[in-house]
């Protein structure tokens, strides 16, 4: 394995509920649990999965993953290898935005100037050595860039309307190696003509793969969202207080209400070669097996989970 990058974090993001996959993963393990806790491949969970390819971005010690409440029990016995104080436990899903704040207001105590790339914990790899070469390049670029949040933007293959549609621009000025620009527009979630037109365009699908400081990111949140980053730093200061505040925050979408308000912020690297998907629907799924040539796992005994840490 190639050498880490120890002066880096990796932030895994466990806290999705994988309703849209409920009666697929009912099928699999007998309980509707969320898909990054599934085996649905093989030996590992797609956590399982995430959790070992970014060990070729950072050592265990740096790398964090933020899971609910009560998914704790589910996901123990697969986070159970962090050190405790790298789990960090969200009270509930308020989708991305809120999970992804709450992260790293976390991280922001430990070490605020650090450079961090998140992961989503429940997306199909299929070449992590290739993958992670641009997470790793794109660390690089904020090395060179500090004021910038680099993306990791997977070429398409067809129009899909469930996913974020990043249009390059310019080449990013002074960057060597694999193509990395400047972004244009921000699409989240278009209409299927809408997503057939910005492919034309030279659209790429936003991975949420994403590396930044820690510094930069949260500075942008406090300027565009004000009001919830008061909210968010105000559930973060206790965890008795933080349960309550945590309930009563409105969700909202990362990518639809911060990343399409930035787009003079970001820089989107071209990622080719690799099969990624985010495995979002059954059809998703399909896809990636008809790549692989295998059949799902789709008759196996339930999976064992073992209890964690009581949460009081």
């Amino acid at each position: 394995m190639d050498s880490v990058l120890t002066n880096h974090w990796a932030l895994v993001l466990a806290g999705g509920d994988g309703t849209r996959l409920q009666e697929l993963t009912r099928l699999i393990t007998g309980a509707p649990i969320p898909k990054q806790y599934c085996r649905l491949l093989g030996e590992r969970s797609l956590l399982e999965a995430t959790l070992t390819r970014v060990l070729r971005f950072a050592p265990l010690k740096r790398t964090a993953i933020i899971l609910n409440r009560n998914h704790v029990e589910i996901g123990w016995q697969q986070v159970r290898h962090l050190p405790a104080e790298n789990l960090i436990i969200q009270p509930c899903n308020r989708d991305t935005g809120p999970g992804l704040l709450f992260s790293l207001l976390h991280l922001a105590r430990r070490d605020p100037q650090a450079t961090v790339a998140v992961f989503p914990s429940d997306h199909y790899i299929g070449d992590d050595l290739t993958f992670m070469g641009y997470v790793r390049r794109a660390a690089e670029l904020v090395g060179t860039f500090p004021h910038k949040i680099v993306v990791l933007g997977i070429c398409p293959d067809r129009p899909d309307p469930g996913f974020g549609y990043i249009i390059p621009g310019a080449a990013l000025a002074g960057a060597a190696g694999p193509a990395a620009f400047d972004v244009l527009a921000f699409h989240e979630k278009p209409a299927p003509k809408v997503a057939a037109h910005l492919i034309a365009r030279g659209g790429l699908w936003n991975s949420f793969v994403m590396v930044f400081r820690i510094d930069t990111m949260l500075r942008l949140l406090r300027a565009k969202m004000p009001a919830e980053f008061m909210r968010m730093r105000a559930a973060h200061q206790g965890p008795l207080s933080a349960a309550r505040t945590y309930a009563a925050l409105a969700p909202w979408n990362f990518s639809n209400r911060l990343m399409t308000a930035i787009t003079e912020h970001l820089a989107v690297l071209r990622v080719e070669g690799v099969h990624w998907s985010d495995w979002g629907t059954p059809d998703a799924i399909r896809r990636s097996l008809l790549i692989l040539t295998r059949q799902p796992k789709l008759s196996v005994r339930r999976q064992d989970t073992e209890p964690g840490p009581r949460l009081t």
